[in-house]
């Protein structure tokens, strides 16, 4: 079994990242081929070719609009982003730890949760104003969830007998939550910060649709209602380059994050 173990691990080091990089460009090159067939077969003026797209691209956003419009967003993301994931931990943690607490907030969680995000946007708007601060609650409002509930769940899951081991060798206060409970609720709150992610960029586009002068959902609006279809699909291009893109450092980051899960993985996977 060792010798079989040693054998694959040594393939995988040999052809993953050739597999990975054919797996991430295998799918995006063939839906490019097909959209460059479809858009030259039958030209539509609601369907840019690629060449038009890449163009258009580069000169809508290599632009004034990347400060104005582009810049503003990702500050927006990035400060939504960040509070949605400290304050859920924190929350989570909290609740998690006392049934009592639990028991207390869950039909006011459950409540809220069941609150469709953008549906909080004008409510917002007339209490805070249109403003940088209420765009950044949007995207709170809605991306927390994962993040809270998910870490609520993880610290009920915590090992029973680490904590009884940690409470007979008398590891308490902050050292209990540094070295048992954050790392065991780990994987599940990593799991809710994916999930708040692409939350949180939705939430970001529906809340500068709404009374903005700035920001890529204001522009793509913009481009729908002037019928300049090449600049709006250019847009969504954006949009889906930024996913992709925390996507790409939130792997990078959980990796770190989660070393001892992935390696324990590693091992029952060559076992």
């Amino acid at each position: 079994m060792s010798d079989n173990a040693a054998v694959r691990r040594r393939r995988r080091r040999r052809w993953g990242p050739l597999a990975q990089v054919g797996y991430a460009l295998g799918l995006p090159v063939l839906l490019i081929l097909l959209w460059w067939w479809r858009t030259t077969s039958a030209p539509n003026f609601f369907y840019p070719t690629p060449p038009q797209l890449w163009h258009t691209f580069w000169d809508t956003w290599a632009s004034s609009r990347f400060s104005q419009d582009f810049l503003p967003s990702i500050g927006r993301l990035a400060l939504g982003i960040v509070a949605t994931i400290v304050l859920g931990v924190l929350l989570g943690v909290l609740i998690g730890s006392f049934r009592w607490l639990r028991v207390l907030t869950e039909p006011v969680l459950e409540f809220f949760r069941a609150v469709p995000p953008p549906v909080l946007v004008p409510v917002l708007m007339l209490l805070i104003g249109i403003n940088t601060q209420m765009r950044v609650i949007v995207i709170i409002s809605g991306a927390i969830w994962p993040v809270l509930l998910n870490t609520v769940e993880g610290v009920r899951a915590v090992d029973q007998v680490l904590s009884d081991t940690a409470r007979t060798y008398r590891i308490g206060g902050f050292a209990r939550y540094r070295y048992l409970v954050l790392p065991g609720a780990g994987p599940q709150i990593m799991a809710g910060i994916r999930q708040c992610l692409s939350i949180s960029l939705i939430l970001m586009v529906i809340s500068e649709m709404f009374g903005s002068s700035s920001g890529l959902g204001f522009t793509i609006v913009l481009f729908q209602r002037t019928f300049a279809v090449a600049q709006m699909w250019s847009g969504i291009v954006v949009l889906g380059l930024i996913g992709f893109a925390l996507s790409v450092i939130f792997q990078i980051v959980e990796r770190r994050v989660l070393r001892w899960y992935f390696g324990q993985r590693e091992v029952q996977r060559e076992q």
